[in-house]
């Protein structure tokens, strides 16, 4: 028997091609069946040879469709890699291919090794087939798997993008070598430059598997500059170094080492950000845990989500920077049944609190609190605790009055410039989100289609002793809110929104505005 599997097939055994030269399946397919089939090939000349091996590729899918087919592999072959060591290719799927009892489990799971060989990103094509075994052992197959690496292991992008929420745009650029050493292993480099002076450089490598090691490595050097002058009247620059130590479908666990630099050109910060800008070291390990089933990314209609974020700051004994940082974000979709409708709902919740003696009396870093604001859908991706439809970015929560300031031109007279938005130690954010169709045929064969909307959140202080203050009747009462209606188009690569948003409830300070906003969001 010879099959050959192809990753498009999904999954479907009837969908995988049998090569002309087939075998026995299994000793059930009996020497009688086929010893008529050549009495009939010598009676009726070419033409009944030919409709004779149609019938015995049609008997061979019937039995698959009907029973299932005992078989055991053999051995796994290798093909045409040339810088690709053997042990890599045979780590990502040699298990899973042994692991079949069934011809039919078999099929399905070359179709699942094809596609984690294409998720390497290291090969143009990859072609599994299913081979007859040695004749001695009945009922066994050669699986073969026949690579094509990549002829140009260097690529490269580029582009400009916008920050409506910002009013900014970047310029972004990577490139990725990949597979130098033959590990699978992707080098690369980035860089984006913001017109808001936000830039950030980064090397890495990430290693698909290395030796015994079951799960991917990854280690990445970067440093980057955030100008939050806008918002909370500093700048951020960051030093990092990044490992990530275990990664799978749902598990990802990481260790940070960040030198992080907080400055105030302006000198016209509040009397919190003074006190915490300067130098300081963190190092911190993340935990991430992550489940999703629903059916799209960019426009879900069935399934649910959940995240849960840990992450635990100081492990270097950094002090100002010790801290325990945790974030729930839960997701669900469900169809309506007409116009392609669903609706969309999802909360999230996080809380930071400083560590060490007389931890709920410190200050919390305002680097590392949660912020309210931004034009970003929440649908898309699961770290939407930040996003409130409506609301600038970090425009909601605790404020403090900036330094006032003399003016050039009179030095008697002075003029204060806002306020800093400071974030908060506990955040609170839900959403529902109603998707359906557009009645002209043109929008829906493109994919742009109508939604309506209803965001909520807020942010409370509990770090410095605040949490005495805290209520949660009030913190329920003074929840800020939007509503609205808009457009969605999506692309291969992003959501674009266009959205009439109506503020339904703000506080003093908040900067909220009621009119059309434009939204860009990746679900990545």
């Amino acid at each position: 028997m010879a099959a050959a599997v192809d990753p498009a097939a999904d999954q479907n055994p009837k969908d995988a091609e049998l090569h002309e030269n087939t075998a026995e399946v299994d000793a059930e397919f009996t020497e009688d069946e086929y010893d008529e089939d050549e009495e009939d090939d010598e009676l009726d000349g070419p033409a009944a040879a030919a409709a004779a091996e149609r019938e015995r590729v049609q008997a061979v899918f019937r039995r698959l469709s009907s029973d299932p087919v005992g078989i055991r592999v053999h051995d796994v072959i290798i093909k045409g890699n040339i810088k690709t060591r053997d042990d890599l290719i045979e780590a990502e799927v040699a298990d899973l291919l042994r692991a079949a009892p069934t011809v039919q489990d078999l099929l399905r799971a070359a179709s699942v090794a094809s596609a984690r060989l294409h998720r390497l990103d290291i090969f143009e094509a990859v072609k599994i087939t299913l081979d007859a075994g040695p004749p001695e052992l009945p009922g066994t197959t050669n699986v073969v798997i026949e690579v094509v690496e990549a002829t140009n292991p260097l690529t490269g992008s580029a582009g400009v993008y916008s920050k409506p929420e910002a009013r900014s745009w970047s310029l972004e650029g990577s490139l990725k070598l990949k597979n130098l050493f033959g590990y699978g292993d992707i080098w690369d480099a980035s860089g984006s430059y913001g017109w808001d002076q936000t830039t950030e450089v980064g090397v890495g490598v990430y290693l698909p598997r290395f030796k015994s090691i079951p799960t991917p490595l990854m280690a990445r050097a970067s440093l980057s500059s955030q100008d939050w002058q806008k918002f909370s009247s500093y700048k951020e620059r960051l030093l990092g170094l990044s490992f990530g130590l275990l990664s799978t479908m749902n598990h990802d666990l990481s260790y940070n080492l960040t030198w992080r630099t907080l400055t105030d050109p302006s000198r016209a910060s509040s009397k919190a950000i003074r006190r915490q800008l300067g130098h300081n070291l963190l190092s911190a390990l993340k935990y991430t845990y992550k489940i999703d089933e629903r059916d799209s990314h960019l426009r879900p209609t069935k399934g649910y989500a959940f995240q849960s974020t840990s992450q635990v700051g100081g492990l270097c004994d950094s002090k100002g920077l010790r801290f325990f940082r945790q974030e729930f974000d839960v997701r669900g979709a469900v169809p309506l049944g007409f116009y392609n409708a669903a609706l969309n709902i999802g909360v999230g919740a996080g809380v930071i609190l400083p560590l060490g003696r007389g931890f709920m009396n410190s200050s919390s870093s305002v680097s590392d609190r949660f912020y309210l604001g931004g034009h970003s859908s929440p649908v898309c991706s699961l770290s939407g605790l930040s996003s409130l439809l409506g609301f600038r970015t970090r425009g909601v929560g605790p404020t403090e009055a900036r330094r006032l300031v003399p003016k050039e031109s009179d030095s008697d007279s002075a003029a204060s410039l806002g306020r800093d938005y400071l974030g908060g130690d506990l955040a609170v954010s839900a959403f529902a989100d109603l998707s359906f169709d557009l009645p002209l045929k043109l929008f829906r064969d493109a994919g742009i289609h109508g939604h309506a909307f209803l965001t909520a959140g807020n942010l409370a202080k509990l770090s410095e002793g605040e949490y005495k203050n805290f209520s949660v009747s009030e913190f329920q009462r003074t929840f800020r809110s939007s509503a609205g209606v808009g457009i969605i188009l999506p692309t291969t690569l992003f959501r674009v929104e266009v959205n009439y948003c109506h503020i339904l409830k703000q506080a003093e300070h908040d900067s909220g505005k009621t009119g059309i906003q434009f939204s860009f969001s990746s679900p990545m």
